[in-house]
């Protein structure tokens, strides 16, 4: 191979441009062309490209979000929009393909594996529920932004006789919140995995202040319900002074952490070989701290990854 190229897709996280600038240096020692792809799916129809030398990945490393930047295509998901993207491929004579992003980027990512064309994906999604990987890009850095914001969320509710709900991200998967909850001491998470008993709730937070302790923490996944409607109910029937905070896409930005960095590094470096050894429709992954590679095929039926039942019961329990 002599020419590869690259692409960042759907939701951006921390961590990109470590994978970004890992690949293309990869590419460039083995005497390969790397190019980007801006704006993902929609810049590889758009034949919209950079080419990715030493100098355009210099001073990315540090940086969150991914500076080829990143969008959802809808006609990429048509058959003539896939057909007109692998043209532009072929046009370019690029032998193959790193997609980085979540469920809806590695979907892709199968659809040109299946006509043909070599295809490597990553994974980099902060509600990590993607399969086959024990983490995905970008997690790491998303829960310590939110760890920061929740540490100073508890400092006022220390200061004052109130209930905090904290909206995390996370429409379909729990992670974020029943970990962030675990890692700051919250009360309790709210996820959208497990049915939660708003009455209880109520029941314990009033024993917890009849008990003295006057000040209570919540972590809630925005896929669980709604924060202003829960704050409501626990003012009425806990006595509680309660403030809602969404922390939204600020869990996203920001300098990815060390894991985040060695994390797409390595994936970065990993998806080259495997194009450059003959690799292709797999996701690369981390499995008790080393890469793994599973076919495409299995990651996308395989559904969204299931919230571990010992974090929940974790969160659970440490809430008391």
């Amino acid at each position: 191979m002599k020419r590869l190229a690259i692409l960042t897709s759907g939701g951006d996280c921390s961590g990109m441009n470590a994978v970004i600038r890992a690949a293309a240096r990869t590419a460039i020692a083995n005497d390969v062309e790397m190019i980007g792809y801006r704006k993902g799916y929609a810049g590889l129809l758009k034949n919209d490209y950079v080419t990715l030398d030493t100098r355009a990945v210099a001073g990315v490393l540090q940086r969150g979000g991914t500076f080829l930047q990143s969008a959802r295509s809808q006609e990429f998901r048509t058959e003539e929009g896939r057909k007109q993207a692998l043209d532009n491929l072929l046009r370019e004579k690029i032998e193959g393909l790193i997609v980085i992003g979540g469920d809806g980027s590695l979907n892709g990512a199968l659809a040109l594996d299946r006509m043909g064309f070599p295809v490597v994906g990553i994974p980099a999604s902060i509600d990590n529920d993607i399969s086959y990987t024990d983490m995905a890009l970008g997690v790491d850095t998303a829960l310590n932004n939110i760890l920061y914001a929740v540490d100073c969320i508890k400092d006022t509710a220390s200061s004052h006789d109130r209930a905090f709900i904290v909206e995390v991200m996370g429409r379909n998967s729990g992670y974020l919140a029943s970990t962030s909850a675990i890692a700051t001491g919250a009360e309790f998470a709210i996820v959208p995995e497990v049915e939660f008993d708003l009455t209880e709730m109520c029941h314990q937070l009033r024993r917890r202040y009849e008990e003295g302790r006057t000040n209570a923490l919540i972590i809630m996944a925005e896929g669980a319900g709604h924060a202003q409607d829960i704050s409501d109910s626990i003012k009425n029937c806990a006595g509680f002074e309660t403030r809602v905070t969404v922390l939204g896409h600020y869990q996203r930005g920001g300098a990815p952490t060390v894991f985040d960095r060695l994390l797409g590094s390595r994936f970065g470096c990993k998806a080259v070989d495997l194009l450059l050894s003959g690799g292709k429709g797999v996701m690369i992954g981390l499995s008790a701290n080393a890469l793994t590679t599973t076919l495409l095929e299995m990651v996308v039926n395989g559904g969204q990854k299931k919230l571990s039942d010992e974090l929940v019961h974790m969160a659970d329990i440490l809430g008391i």
